[in-house]
């Protein structure tokens, strides 16, 4: 699958949409600077061509996306039939920005909600003065919602016995 492929599917596919939209956060696998894997939920934003995540600067995740920009996620539902997005891709970019980025409002608006909302951005601006914009490419993607993507057993055609 191309690049251009990967955005057309997350830019169109419906169950992709949902799931980009839902209080689900990324789960963000990387490899730690010791070697070790890591996993991390973490608040995000597709903007159309990249997964943007925002992180306050010295953290260890930077040094370790510096070290090996290859990463992996997945946004899931919890219910059934589970809707899944699975991505493979490379920190593309990494902006230190002062104060606290629009995008990390953004994208934390979903998981914190609009009525706690107010008064989380107001502790996140006093408490936060730079944070990382970090960009991610998707290089590899799958949705899966077990109903359009992998039918059930109800929905497989019937063997014949004979």
């Amino acid at each position: 699958m191309t690049y251009d492929e990967i955005v057309e599917l997350l830019n169109t596919d419906p169950v992709a949409q949902d799931l980009m939209k839902a209080r689900i956060p990324m789960r963000l696998a990387y490899v730690a600077k010791d070697g070790s894997a890591r996993a991390i939920p973490i608040s995000y934003l597709w903007n159309g061509s990249a997964f943007v995540i925002n992180t306050p600067t010295g953290w260890p995740k930077i040094n370790a996306f510096r070290a090996n920009p290859r990463v992996a996620f997945t946004v899931d539902t919890t219910d059934f039939p589970p809707k899944i997005m699975l991505v493979r891709g490379e920190v593309s970019s990494m902006e230190v920005r002062q104060g606290v980025p629009d995008e990390y409002v953004e994208a934390s608006r979903r998981i914190v909600g609009e009525d706690r909302m107010e008064e989380w951005e107001k502790g996140v601006r006093a408490d936060i003065h730079e944070m990382m914009v970090i960009r991610i490419t998707p290089t590899w993607v799958k949705v899966i919602d077990f109903e359009r993507t992998y039918p059930g057993p109800s929905r497989r055609p019937q063997q014949s016995s004979t």
